[in-house]
């Protein structure tokens, strides 16, 4: 009964991935992040005018944020759970077909490749003024840094650097929880499962895109949500820096790549962000970091793989693919695994 609980929980990992691959998040669908956004900002707005600009009160209020949100988020996925094991009057294909729907909304390759590629799409060959606000204006969709000055050489790094991290924060984390999940499944169905570590895991992370800032009422009210988003991504980044060189043209120079990348990377203020963008900055042969405007305050980044050339098209578009590969190979391992796993003995 174990082994049969973590291959069907396994089996809808895969399921929700290979979905999202296929059709990524229709624009006309409601999506679990946009009322995790909503209840944050109403939560924020009334915190806010509590708080004034008392830090203690604020970061009490960040908590506060941090765990209904990504409580309430887990909580529900949990309850999905409950009633796809325990209603017996759903068929058993409505119920898996309900939690794979509901866990592939936690991922985003699709809508990340999309995106990325709309910004690349709209940037003009020259300066145009007026080409330049449209991809600006694509690029202000996925990134939380000011756009609306960067050039063309800009707006490039600042799109290799977004695919890069947000290849972790919207694809391997939000798989890696859904697999933790899993497992916990293995031990007993009343234990949050994949779809309610994947919406909590989620929750996180819009918590920490929203609010997780370091200037300002943020740098209180956003530090328990990017604090919590730091320890959930902290495995799932390091898994990626390990196995993006399998997916590359330098899968020989895995240790040294590596290396180089923990060495730049750890110079990054956050614990994962710079060793995300790093391991993709070595695998498809592009620099990354500089000086960075949030809100009108510069935010200095680390050079990663500094005597590689800047960022062009062609380099951003290795990066989408090595995102796509590397999602792949790790869907082909999780395949492999499960005929092993059934006929293993617990």
């Amino acid at each position: 009964m174990v082994k049969n609980r973590l291959t069907y929980a396994i089996s809808l990992v895969i399921a929700s991935a290979s979905l999202d691959l296929l059709i990524g998040d229709p624009r006309w669908a409601p999506h679990p992040v946009e009322l995790m956004g909503s209840l944050i900002s109403f939560l924020r707005r009334h915190i806010e005018q509590y708080a004034g600009d008392n830090p203690w009160a604020l970061q009490v209020g960040g908590i506060l944020i941090t765990f209904v949100v990504v409580f309430s988020s887990g909580f529900s996925g949990w309850l999905i759970e409950r009633i796809a094991f325990h209603y017996v009057l759903i068929p058993n294909i409505l119920k898996s077909l309900i939690i794979v729907i509901a866990m592939a909304s936690t991922i985003a390759t699709r809508s990340l490749i999309e995106s990325v590629l709309e910004v690349i799409t709209a940037l003009p060959h020259n300066q145009d003024e007026s080409q330049l606000q449209c991809a600006r204006e694509k690029l202000s969709h996925i990134v939380g840094r000011d756009v609306w000055l960067l050039k063309r050489p800009e707006i490039l790094r600042a799109t290799a650097e977004t695919a890069s991290e947000n290849a972790v924060d919207g694809v391997f984390a939000p798989i890696c929880w859904m697999l933790i999940g899993a497992t916990l499944w293995s031990f007993s169905t009343n234990l949050p499962g994949p779809l309610a570590l994947g919406w909590a895991f989620k929750a996180s992370s819009t918590i920490d895109s929203m609010i997780g800032y370091k200037y300002g009422k943020m740098r209180w009210l956003g530090k328990a949500g990017a604090r919590l988003d730091d320890i959930l991504t902290w495995l799932p980044s390091r898994l990626v820096l390990l196995t993006l060189p399998l997916v590359s043209k330098s899968i020989l120079k895995l240790p040294y790549l590596v290396k180089l990348a923990w060495i730049d990377g750890s110079k990054d203020i956050s614990p994962n962000a710079g060793i995300s963008e790093a391991i993709f900055a070595y695998c498809a042969d592009v620099s990354m970091g500089g000086n960075n405007k949030y809100k009108g305050h510069i935010i200095i980044k680390p050079k990663l793989a500094q005597n590689y050339p800047e960022a062009n098209i062609q380099s951003i578009k290795r990066v989408l693919k090595l995102t796509l590969r590397l999602e792949i190979l790790w869907l082909i391992l999780f395949s492999i695994a499960l005929p092993i796993l059934s006929t293993s003995k617990f």
